[in-house]
């Protein structure tokens, strides 16, 4: 089985290639250009350097939210293209999970938390537990506050390794509050097509059809929420 993923769900964009247990090929940018300018030459020029044709990827992946609407938007779009103009089968992950796929290559044992900043003090987050180098989700993706996520980890009473582009935020927050929290590194911190690949892996059987595939959202876009804020404030 060979998987090509994309990664969009955030600052960073990364694409990559899974083949049956390894990464063939992977490419990424945090250069602040949009999404739009850097994924789908990112993708054509990894799969060209690397040798892969379109034609002889089998599954085609993309962390298909939470994160930003717009990020999440370009990425389903780019992997329903090209889905649809190959004839192939393509599947939507959990941002969070492919997140938490990242640790459990880590010595690691406990609870993974991926974090992703949803502004106003709160965060995108499920929390995973590691075992043995298994991934087990504990709980739903969720938008939730930085407290009532201390409160959940606290009863947990385990390690909390935090991941994503809201890990320090949290960090600065917990660190006065659980026993043991720590921070992963910078090359495992942030969204990666890899991680899509993964969690792609294990959901070989949920793929779906190019019209099928769909975005993942928690909440509102922000100016729809200011929207309905307005006209409730208006009645």
């Amino acid at each position: 089985m060979r998987i090509l993923g994309i990664e969009s769900s955030a600052g960073p964009a990364s694409c990559a290639v899974w083949e049956d247990g390894r990464i063939l090929a992977c490419s990424s940018a945090n250069t602040g250009l949009t999404h739009s300018q850097t994924l789908v030459p990112m993708i054509h020029d990894m799969l060209k350097n690397a040798g892969i044709s379109l034609k002889t990827v089998d599954l085609l992946a993309v962390a298909a939210g939470p994160g930003s609407f717009t990020g999440v938007r370009i990425g389903v779009a780019a992997v329903k293209g090209l889905a649809f103009t190959e004839d192939k089968p393509c599947v939507g992950v959990s941002t969070l999970a492919a997140m938490a796929r990242m640790a459990a290559g880590t010595l690691f044992s406990g609870i993974i938390c991926p974090a992703m900043d949803a502004r106003r003090d709160q965060v995108y987050t499920a929390l995973f537990e590691i075992s043995e180098g298994e991934v087990i989700r504990l709980t739903d993706d969720n938008a939730v506050s930085l407290n009532n996520l201390a409160k959940q980890l606290d009863k947990y009473k385990k390690p909390v390794l935090l991941i994503g582009d809201g890990a320090e935020l949290c960090y600065n927050t917990f660190k006065q509050i659980l026993s043991e929290v720590f921070i992963a590194p910078l090359h495992l911190r942030y969204q990666s097509a890899v991680g899509v690949t993964l969690e792609a892996a294990v959901m070989q059987e949920q793929a779906v059809s190019s019209e099928k595939l769909m975005p993942i959202y928690l909440r509102m876009p922000q100016a729809e929420r200011e929207l309905k804020r307005k006209l409730s404030n208006g009645k």
